[in-house]
């Protein structure tokens, strides 16, 4: 799978946080208007830009720029890895990830939001033989949340999670939740900016035999980011202190894209 963002999705999300014109950046860029606009529109561009300068205008970081804008991707993992955890994608217009995870003993499960369809989460429910206990929503935007009566009408007694400020008090995320599904522990951690109620769900096992699981929304894609516009800087933040302070080896399983790591992302996300 490619990336969710080419660098010109990036440099895009970058100038909308600092409000500056198209011409503006061209002019640092190396590039004229009509050539930097393109590199923004398709990620590539007549010319070659000057990475460092155009960072710098940006608040990005130049040599992580020019990898994404080289063809980066995070390494290739097998999810089933990890325990049983599994990516579930549809596709509406746009695609987008849920995952489902489960206890292999109890075979109680949990569903991190849920995508346009529940069909196909529905089958592999019905695959393994599992029930469902939780759904664990990382923001309420429509292509993360559109399937969520579905499932509620297959698993009426199945427990929502979420931030959202209209959420029922039962339902709503709170800072010491400690939840246990057989084996899997799950806590949350508040991470807004691409949106309001913005929550990434942490995953660990017991014992501890495998790397901890943040399932993150839209908060962080591999070598990118949620649009925040002039919000980014909270949503950096948020990022830099509840997801990119886990262990290296963490897994990120993202709202859109790939699955990458802490470490990786560290390592290359042009936004830290």
């Amino acid at each position: 799978m490619g990336l969710e963002d080419h660098v010109g999705d990036v440099l895009a999300k970058a100038r909308a946080a600092i409000g500056a014109s198209l011409a503006e950046v061209a002019a640092v860029s190396g590039l004229d208007t009509a050539a930097y606009s393109a590199l923004e529109e398709a990620g590539s561009s007549a010319g070659t830009p000057e990475w460092p300068a155009l960072a710098k205008k940006l608040g990005l970081e130049g040599s992580k720029l020019a990898r994404i804008a080289g063809g980066w991707l995070p390494s290739e993992r097998d999810l089933g890895q990890w325990r049983e955890l599994r990516k579930v994608t549809t596709e509406r217009g746009m695609a987008v990830n849920c995952y489902l995870v489960w206890d292999e003993v109890t075979r109680e499960a949990a569903l991190f939001d849920t995508g346009w369809d529940a069909a196909p989460v529905l089958a592999l429910i019905d695959q393994y033989g599992l029930v469902l206990r939780h759904v664990f929503l990382t923001h309420g935007h429509a292509d993360h949340v559109a399937a969520v009566g579905a499932v509620r009408e297959r698993f009426p007694k199945v427990k929502l999670h979420s931030s959202a400020p209209e959420t029922p008090v039962d339902q709503r995320n709170r800072s010491n939740d400690f939840i246990h599904l057989g084996s899997l522990r799950i806590t949350n951690r508040p991470t807004p900016g691409h949106a309001a109620d913005g929550v990434t769900y942490v995953l660990g096992t017991w014992p501890d035999d495998a790397p901890n699981v943040a399932i993150v929304g839209d908060a962080i894609f591999a070598g990118s980011m949620g649009g925040a516009g002039p919000r980014l800087g909270e949503a950096r933040a948020a990022v830099r202190e509840q997801i990119l302070s886990l262990p290296a080896e963490t897994l990120i399983c993202p709202g859109h894209g790939p699955v990458t790591t802490v470490g990786e992302e560290q390592a290359n996300n042009p936004f830290f």
